[in-house]
């Protein structure tokens, strides 16, 4: 893989032995070339994330205010059905 950017910032990360064996075994099976590079490609995805959380938030809230606008109107379906249920004759 070339290097499209060059790297002039380091950042220095403490892990545990278990942490490292994991990264270590995660490169064999991903076929990273080494930890440092499947540990770039971690914080990538977590930014992507991020980015997206960030593009989208407004629109996250009005979901959630439609959620809840959709759930009180089921409530109130159900609520009503049960009623004519019980009003009608077996």
């Amino acid at each position: 893989m070339t290097v499209l950017k060059p790297r002039s910032r380091m950042i220095s990360v403490r892990v545990s032995e278990e942490e490292y064996t994991a990264l270590r075994r995660l490169c064999s099976l991903t076929g990273a070339r080494s930890v440092s590079d499947i540990t770039r490609d971690a914080m990538r995805a977590v930014l992507r994330g991020v980015d997206r959380e960030e593009s989208i938030g407004g629109n996250l809230e009005e979901f959630r205010a439609n959620m809840r606008t959709l759930e009180k109107k089921v409530e109130q379906l159900e609520a009503k059905f049960s009623t004519l249920e019980a009003e009608s004759p077996r």
